[in-house]
């Protein structure tokens, strides 16, 4: 009888995080770890890395970082491929790096709109063509993109990041059409509203925080550790025939009016 939740076994496996110095990055790479994965610390501060990494190892993790700006597809080649020769094949992405630069639509700056675009979808693109391709010529592999809610629903002042994120989920449909039958698995968690640093600010404004716990079902923000096993799911042999699909982890938001 095969070993219970072997389907969620990631050992012998490694999982590229980007941006996981912290936030919801760190708490994806510390899930995947503890399933067994080794994990690869993306962010562009070697300092922040090396901290993370240190705090991982702690727990039993084997970590590696790998320091480079996700916008920059040059750096996503060059950095892909020293991990694959020095620590080892990407066998999971997750691509996580992203920000905001919010501004009313009609006061946007065009420097605003591509840096939260690039950001949040143009990296995608960018790490992924580093790693898909040596995942296509091993035959398997599982890439992860993290969307949000505002992939389905709009907010004022964050125009750019909507269409950014309404992006990575369509990105993430053409991944699967074209890889699917390569042997890769591409999906998308789709977060709410979160407990990150970057959301501390939101957190604090009484009116913003009660009016997210009114309008989310489970009456909360969720934790970063709450994606965890959505991530380790999509990541896992549990989702061989899983692909092209977005998986919303927001405490019933979208499913609310």
């Amino acid at each position: 009888m095969p070993e219970k939740n072997s389907l969620f076994d990631l050992t012998g496996r490694t999982a590229l995080v980007t941006g996981s110095s912290q936030g919801l990055g760190i708490a994806i790479a510390r899930g995947l770890a503890h399933a067994g994965a080794a994990v690869v610390l993306n962010g562009r501060d070697q300092g922040k890395l090396a901290a993370a990494a240190k705090t991982l190892e702690a727990e039993g993790a084997r970590v590696a970082t790998a320091a480079f700006d996700v916008t920059d597809g040059a750096a996503a080649m060059r950095e892909v491929e020293a991990v694959e020769r020095d620590f080892a094949p990407i066998d999971i992405l997750v691509n996580n790096a992203g920000g905001h630069q919010r501004a009313p639509l009609a006061e946007m700056t065009e420097a605003q709109w591509r840096a939260v675009i690039d950001m949040n979808l143009t990296s995608v693109f960018l790490v992924s063509r580093a790693v898909a391709p040596r995942m296509i010529a091993r035959g398997s592999g599982k890439v992860i993109n993290i969307a949000s809610v505002i992939s389905e629903v709009g907010r004022p002042t964050i125009a750019n990041y909507a269409a950014a994120k309404g992006g990575v989920k369509m990105l993430t449909k053409s991944m699967a059409v074209e890889w699917a039958k390569l042997g890769l698995q591409c999906n998308a968690i789709a977060p709410g509203y979160m407990e990150t640093e970057l959301n501390k600010g939101l957190m604090a404004n009484a009116d913003f925080n009660k009016w997210i716990c009114g309008r989310t079902p489970a009456g909360r923000w969720g934790k970063p550790e709450e994606l965890v096993g959505a991530a380790v799911f999509l990541a896992s042999r549990a989702s061989d025939f899983v692909n092209g699909q977005m998986l919303a982890v927001d405490g019933g938001l979208l499913a609310a009016l």
